[in-house]
């Protein structure tokens, strides 16, 4: 098997905030040193780690920072790590939509690129007439183009508006069309950017099917960026994480998947004890609270696994009584979702005046919710009467899952719902 895309120390650096150097002085000293000695830069033994959470402690910065190694024809190469890793970075600097500011790219065949929305089209051009262009800047003859513009078209679902200018076309239009030419015009290498997030559902599925026709059944090779961990391990055999701007690891993208997943694991536990923006009598409150899936304590809310939910009430003021729990969750957009608590199951929690705190525990079968964030707000009682109540009190994360182990990121509506399937003829009892 041959190589297709080789990485030889490739490094990409940027002046924040500037073009060039940012003065006179320093654009000369570069060309003179550069140019004229053929030495290297000067301005590249500077400059700080690609950290996006971090104060720069110079004024230049390594996007990407020697990024060594290769990927096999026929390969479909998972590019992740987190927003600012670099990922899409790399995908330019190999569409030569910019060049490396040290090492070198090599490459063998042909590159399609779906970076952003509408790459390469021209806005006031029909969809027709881009796909003839995008073709040509391919390398590919008006009559190889010509032998797959009914295939193109109906892939991307936008016949009747082929013959309009795309600049009227919807981002989601746009991205249909984009990936159907990068995907039809026979290119050895497919590199897609996570611009599959703008199609809809019936659209990614098609893209992800797509995508492994072309590397499994013709042997091209794709590198493909997305932060749907689902999406990637359903496609790709490969994985590379970037961190920082640079490589943590390279393997089989299942031991890839992990390892992000394992670096990126959020602490779930929060503490409310000296928080007083709250409604209620005070006469008792809530302390730490924590939210997770059974067996991974300071790990994820998974939506398929078992989650517990634990809420410390400290009790100040020594009282004795009944107390009730109870949550309201919300998502993202702060829609109401469920209610739940320990009065729906009559469940009595007692407390006593020798109690500085207790802890009440929930146990969820499911949490059947699409991935994404939510909001969680908590409410006591102590003897009937309300005595905390906050909502939204702590946020966290659902994270992705392939719910339905049909290898496919199905996340239409608010729920999913946990469904069992059987089929027999009409003549059966």
């Amino acid at each position: 098997m041959s190589t297709a895309i080789e990485f030889n120390h490739v490094g990409k650096q940027y002046r924040l905030g500037l073009v060039s150097t940012g003065t006179l002085a320093h654009d000369l000293n570069r060309w003179w040193q550069t140019s004229v000695l053929r030495r290297e830069d000067p301005y590249l033994k500077i400059g700080s780690v690609n950290d996006r959470a971090q104060k720069a402690d110079s004024e230049y910065v390594w996007a990407l920072r020697d990024i060594d190694f290769k990927v096999e024809q026929g390969d479909v190469v998972g590019i992740i790590g987190k927003n600012g890793a670099g990922k899409s970075t790399l995908l330019k600097l190999l569409s030569k939509v910019t060049a490396p500011t040290t090492g070198t790219i090599r490459a063998r065949g042909r590159i399609a690129s779906l970076l952003e929305v509408g790459t390469g089209f021209h806005q006031e051009m029909t969809g027709r007439e881009n796909i003839y262009m995008n073709g040509a800047i391919l390398g590919m003859t008006k009559q190889e183009i010509a032998a797959k513009l009914d295939e193109i078209v109906a892939f991307s679902g936008c016949e009747r508006y082929i013959d309009t200018p795309v600049k009227r076309y919807s981002s989601g239009m746009m991205v249909r069309l984009g990936f159907a030419v990068a995907a039809h015009l026979d290119p050895e290498i497919l590199v897609v950017d996570e611009v599959l997030a703008v199609g809809d559902a019936e659209f990614q599925k098609k893209a992800i099917g797509k995508m492994k026709d072309v590397s499994q059944g013709e042997g091209r090779t794709v590198l493909f960026v997305s932060h749907n961990m689902t999406s990637v391990k359903a496609l790709c055999n490969n994985g590379v994480f970037l961190e920082n701007g640079m490589v943590r690891n390279i393997g089989p993208v299942g031991d890839i998947i992990d390892l992000y997943m394992d670096n990126a694991r959020p602490i779930v536990g929060y503490d409310l004890t000296n928080d007083a923006n709250f409604e209620g009598s005070k006469m008792v409150r809530i302390g730490k609270v924590e939210v997770h899936s059974i067996g991974d304590p300071n790990g994820y809310v998974i939506n398929n696994k078992p989650v517990q939910l634990k809420v410390e009430i400290l009790n100040p003021n020594k009282l004795d009584g009944n107390i009730e729990v109870a949550g309201v969750l919300r998502n993202q957009e702060r829609t109401y979702i469920n209610y739940f608590g320990t009065r729906l199951k009559k469940h009595i929690v007692k407390l006593t005046k020798n109690d500085p705190s207790i802890i009440v525990e929930a146990v969820f079968d499911v949490f059947p919710f699409i991935p994404g964030k939510y909001f969680l707000g908590l409410e006591v009682s102590l003897n009937k009467e309300l005595a905390y109540w906050k909502d939204m009190a702590i946020a966290f994360t659902i994270e992705e899952i392939d719910f339905y182990n049909s290898g496919d990121a199905w996340h239409k509506g608010l729920v999913l719902l946990s469904q069992k399937w059987t089929s027999h003829t009409a003549y059966e009892n």
